[in-house]
């Protein structure tokens, strides 16, 4: 099985992305990483499900659409801190928090998008 399906496939996927950018413009302790995203979200959340659908094993939308996902390349024109890392993964780990029930998947996930995250570090701390 996998991830995709152990998540319950799209829906689940397209919840967790809605709740995430909710909680990332509603929330005030995301205000810095909101500021990172100046654009309507509108396409990032279409680009973060079509994404993790395909990192967790579904459909390849992503690679479809836009090639490799490249995602340090692709986000080099935001500047990415420890901060921005930071707000970005308790941001996610609330989302999963909400939309997947198991604990062991949601601790799965969390591992699996931390080096991912800091991966995309690429701005010095301020």
């Amino acid at each position: 099985m996998t991830l995709f399906e152990a998540l319950g496939g799209s829906p689940t996927i397209e919840k967790l992305v809605e709740t995430f950018y909710w909680r990332m413009q509603d929330q005030s302790e995301y205000a810095y990483l909101r500021k990172l995203h100046p654009d309507d979200l509108s396409r990032a959340q279409d680009r973060l499900f079509k994404y993790l659908t395909g990192w967790t094993g579904g459909p390849p939308l992503f690679v479809e659409e836009f090639g490799h996902p490249r995602l340090r390349a692709r986000h080099l024109h935001v500047a990415i801190d420890t901060r921005g890392r930071d707000e970005w993964l308790a941001c996610m780990e609330q989302a999963l928090e909400d939309c997947v029930p198991d604990a062991a998947l949601r601790r799965h996930l969390k591992d699996a998008l931390t080096p991912l995250a800091d991966h995309m570090r690429n701005s010095a701390d301020r």
